[in-house]
């Protein structure tokens, strides 16, 4: 057998936890897993499972063979993939993590239209926005919207959103609008975040401000507060995605639009070990593609 071989059989020995799983996922004989198991656990002079009698686990020489293995593993597969089939239609397993509000907000469409136009991916999307760990957790890639760098990624950039301030007619004519950006301490500021005290900075007429108020409503959801400012709640700072359609339809109308937040980059982003194979490349392209209208906006 070659080394990627017994590579692989190691690593399907550690994603079904034991060697009889491991057995039939491979189609082999236990005592054939075993066996090699026990070989290459000779060549590299290290024990990688810890195997007694209703105990099996993990060492953390296995761990680190694992970590290293997967990514070996999986360029092997995407190597042949992209090699052996071409011209043919894509396939095989994609998984991707989108922050939650812009992903069901705005790359919906693009999504589905992945889905149609290439039906032999298995597509798996988490809409999320906590910020999941590459290297760690089973994804290809991520959509994240970030203000600054992403040490120790690969970045493919899709485009930029901006922040801007909006309220709904209603609220505006029953609490006045502000004329100033120290008017806003005098208004019920809808805040994305958790803060007691919150700040927004942003440059107002060429020069760096900020405002420090305490919310009168927080959320760390963004649709939710969208509802509050349309139902007159107060002054909602809102991504342009997320806005655009109220805006438009006049459920909300801007509010100081001489103030500007810096803009926040939306990239796919991946580890930086791993190579970008069709699948992945195709999706990024097809972000990219939807994102065009976005950033045609600003």
């Amino acid at each position: 057998m070659g080394q990627i071989e017994d590579l692989r059989m190691f690593v399907t020995v550690v994603e079904n936890g034991g060697i009889a799983r491991a057995a039939d996922v491979l189609g082999i004989a236990k005592s054939a897993v075993s066996r090699r198991l026990g070989q290459l656990e000779d060549r590299y002079g290290m024990k990688l499972i810890d195997r007694k009698p209703r105990h099996w686990d993990v060492t953390a020489a296995g761990q680190e063979l694992y970590q290293r293995a997967s990514d070996m593993v999986a360029d092997a597969d995407d190597l042949d993939e992209d090699f052996t089939h071409t011209g043919q239609s894509l396939s095989g397993p994609l998984s991707i993590s989108v922050a939650r509000e812009f992903g069901l907000s705005f790359l919906r469409p693009a999504l589905f239209a992945f889905i149609k136009a290439h039906p032999q991916v298995d597509l798996t999307v988490d809409f999320d926005d906590r910020t999941v760990d590459l290297e760690n957790e089973n994804y290809d890639l991520a959509v994240r919207i970030t203000a600054g760098e992403l040490a120790g990624l690969e970045c493919y950039a899709l485009g930029t959103t901006r922040l801007g301030l909006c309220a709904s007619p209603s609220y505006v004519e029953r609490a006045g609008l502000p004329l100033s950006y120290t008017d806003l301490k005098h208004h019920q500021l809808l805040n994305f975040g958790s803060s007691r005290r919150a700040r927004w900075e942003f440059r107002c007429n060429g020069k760096l401000q900020h405002v420090d108020f305490q919310p009168a409503l927080n959320s760390n959801n963004g649709p939710f507060l969208l509802d509050a400012a349309l139902s007159g709640e107060g002054i909602f700072r809102a991504p342009d995605f997320l806005m655009s359609k109220a805006l438009q339809s006049g459920g909300l109308i801007q509010v100081l639009p001489e103030c500007e937040f810096d803009p926040l980059s939306v990239q796919v982003v991946y580890r930086s070990k791993r190579r970008l194979n069709k699948r992945m490349r195709a999706l990024a392209e097809a972000l990219q593609q939807s994102c065009y209208v976005l950033n045609a906006s600003i």
